[in-house]
Parts: structure tokens; C-alpha cells; sequence
């Protein structure tokens, strides 16, 4: 079948990275996948690219480019006559809604990748196009969720129950395997001697991902090790883009200076996770959290907030705690830096088969193709969640 995939951009994310997986694997199938950006480049590009995946830029110009942008999208659609188009995030679903009827493409269906966000943290126009979406959810053929956390959400919201099925992500597990020289290499560049049990959150810096709680515990932390409470040589690690100055300012005015490294964005994923003792997501709002299914994959125990699905990942390979408990979360930190070597290569191992068993790439292309021939649609759209 064809099939276009429509997203903002490919520059590193958790939609982004699934996009990227899925096209890739539609693409060893057999099947014919076209990605169509709203802005060029990004750091996923060239990984499609490199494995014969077509990507266009529709070369929008900016937020407010909506009405010709529209019609680039309908003539780009028109053309490419695909079977079904497949939108990924709040802004892609609606465009690609209107712009896929124009064209008369036979199936649209939308991914939503999130659950109930504090939209506060964002502006006038995100917020309307949050409400836009559940009232043109109907309008689509189906809805795909990657949580069953974000369908009750939008359910919730107002989005069709009988159209919304859950296909959780899936993880490249051959790329996603525990890299010990990546782990010195890494370690190396950091600074972080092989002895110190360092503590990392791999995510972009964003309101909702709370780093702000990461770094109230990992104050806690410090603070117990230099009141001789606990002997471990933690250090913290954040990884991901975005605007960080504020929590960097943070950090230092909580004297966490020397102990917090900034990593920035980076492509060498699997080695990152590698170099880490635990993954943590101390976020307040999750669907389906790539970045710990990632790091379990490599056989790194994870520590994560109650939010979305992030607890049904982890299941009981990992800990968890409640959104914006500094406390319990630098608790669990210490119970972890004070496993047994062999305990804790127990646990990074049930982390992954865990990964191997229930979120494995097969699985949800298979699922996700059902969907964009047209199955999945009666499905219970609570059913396993």
C-alpha cells in the first residue's frame, strides 16, 4: 500500500523517533512510505534518507503559514494518491485532515502521543488548536493512541471512543542493545569515573518534563551524601535540546553546579543510555515514554513518575513515584546506587526482556497496518489498558 506520513519536522523527539522507526520498517516491508515535513532538515533526516525512505519539505514558513501552506499539502497529496495518510502531532492531525479530504485520500488516521498536559505552560494558539483537534477528532477515520493513559484523556476531551485504539510504540531493539564501550567512551568525555553511579534524564527541556523536580532531587541527594547519610558518588546527567539556561541558573543557585552535566542533544542514544546507572522520567505529563522503553532496551533499570503509561512500561523491572515528589524519587535513587553489581545487572535485564516481549517493532507495524487498511476501528478501545 501507500501510505504518507505527515509530521512538523525530524528533528529529535519521541514522535519523531517513532515516525522514523515505523517508515523504516514499513519500508523493509515492501510497502511504499513517504514522509512529508512541514520544515526542513532535522537531526532524523538523513537516517530515512540513508535507508531509501522517501522525505519531501513542504517548506512552511513559519506558525501563522496555515492557508498556503494548506494548498501545498493538498497539491503534494494529490499527486502522491496515497491509500491512507497517517499525521503525527496536534497541528499535523488537523491540517492533514483538511488537506487529506480536499484530495480525496481514502484514510486518514491521526496519532496523538501525549496525555492530560497542564496547558498552561503554553500559549493562547496551542491551546486552541488542543481544542480544535477534539472537535475534528470525529472527522478522521481513526485515532491511534501510543497510551491507554492519553485515550481515556482525550476520550475524555471529547474524542470518538469507537474510532481510538491504542498501539503502543515499538523499540528497535538491535539498535537499542547496551554499548559497553560506549559507556567508557562517554563516561570518559564526562568526567565520570566508572566507581560514581550517575543518574540521567534523557528528554528535551520542556515545562512538562519537569526537570525542575529531577534537580529538587537530586539536591536531596547531595545534600544526604555530604551529611555522610550515604557514601555513593552520585552524579546527574541531562540530555536533550531546548532552551536550558534557566535550569542551568537553577541548578547552580541550588549549588548543584559540579554535579549536574549538561549533555545537550545527541544522536548517540544507545551509547548514552549505556553510561548510565538509572534512567529516570520525572515528567508530569507522558503517553508513551521512548526514552525509558530506549534505555530498558540497552538493560538500564529506570525510575519514573505515575504519569501516562510510563508505569505499565516499567512494570516491575523498575521504580515508581509520584509526579513532583523530589523526595521519594531521590529515595528510590539511593535504593538503586546501593544494589549488588549482580542485582543490578539482574534488573537491567528483565528491563529488556520486558522491551523484547511486549513493545517490539513487529508488533506495532503490524498493528499500525491493520489500522491503515482499515481494521482496528471496532475494536474495545479500553481493552488491555
Amino acid at each position: 500500500m501507500r501510505v504518507v506520513l505527515l509530521i512538523r519536522s525530524l528533528e529529535t523527539g519521541g514522535a519523531e523517533r517513532q515516525l522514523v522507526t515505523l517508515a523504516k520498517a514499513l519500508r523493509l516491508r515492501g510497502e511504499t512510505a513517504t514522509v512529508l515535513t512541514f520544515y526542513p532538515g532535522g537531526a532524523l533526516r538523513e537516517e530515512l534518507v540513508e535507508a531509501g525512505v522517501s522525505v519531501e519539505d513542504l517548506g512552511k514558513r513559519g506558525r501563522w503559514d496555515a492557508i498556503a501552506f494548506l494548498g501545498r499539502l493538498w497539491k503534494r497529496l494529490r499527486a502522491l494518491c496515497p491509500d491512507a495518510l497517517y499525521t503525527f502531532s496536534t497541528t499535523s492531525n488537523i491540517l492533514g485532515l483538511c488537506a487529506g479530504r480536499l484530495a480525496g485520500v481514502r484514510r486518514i488516521v491521526w496519532s496523538v502521543r501525549c496525555s492530560r498536559r497542564d496547558m498552561r505552560l503554553y500559549d493562547r494558539l496551542a491551546r486552541a488548536e488542543v481544542r480544535l483537534a477534539a472537535l475534528f477528532s470525529c472527522f478522521a477515520d481513526h485515532v491511534v493512541f501510543n497510551s491507554f493513559a492519553g485515550l481515556r484523556d482525550h476520550v475524555d476531551a471529547g474524542y470518538p471512543e469507537k474510532k481510538c485504539s491504542v498501539i503502543e510504540n515499538g523499540i528497535d531493539t538491535r539498535r537499542f542493545v547496551s554499548d559497553p564501550a560506549g559507556r567508557e567512551r562517554l563516561r570518559g568525555e564526562w568526567g565520570i569515573a566508572e566507581d560514581a553511579f550517575l543518574v540521567g534524564y534523557a528528554a528535551r527541556l520542556d515545562p512538562v518534563k519537569d526537570h525542575r523536580t529531577f534537580l529538587r532531587a537530586a539536591k536531596v541527594c547531595v545534600d544526604s551524601v555530604a551529611a555522610g547519610d550515604f557514601p555513593a558518588r552520585m552524579r546527574f546527567l541531562c540530555v536533550g535540546g531546548g532552551g536550558g539556561r534557566e535550569l542551568r541558573a537553577l541548578a547552580a543557585g541550588m549549588g548543584l553546579g559540579e554535579f549536574v552535566l549538561w549533555g545537550g542533544e545527541r544522536q548517540d542514544m544507545p551509547s548514552v543510555y549505556s553510561a548510565l546507572d538509572i534512567a529516570v522520567s520525572s515528567s508530569s505529563s507522558e503517553g508513551f515514554s521512548n526514552a525509558i522503553a530506549e534505555a530498558m532496551s540497552c538493560s538500564v533499570p529506570c525510575a519514573v513518575t505515575d504519569v501516562g503509561d510510563s508505569a505499565r512500561i516499567v512494570g516491575d523491572t523498575g521504580w515508581v513515584v509520584s509526579p513532583g515528589d523530589a523526595e521519594s524519587l531521590a529515595r528510590v535513587w539511593r535504593e538503586a546506587a546501593a544494589l549488588s553489581k549482580e542485582d543490578w545487572r539482574a534488573r537491567g535485564q528483565m528491563a529488556r526482556r520486558r522491551i523484547e516481549t511486549e513493545y517490539s517493532v513487529e508488533r506495532m507495524m503490524e498493528k499500525t497496518l491493520d489500522v491503515l487498511r482499515g481494521g482496528g476501528s471496532e475494536r474495545g478501545a479500553f481493552s488491555g489498558g
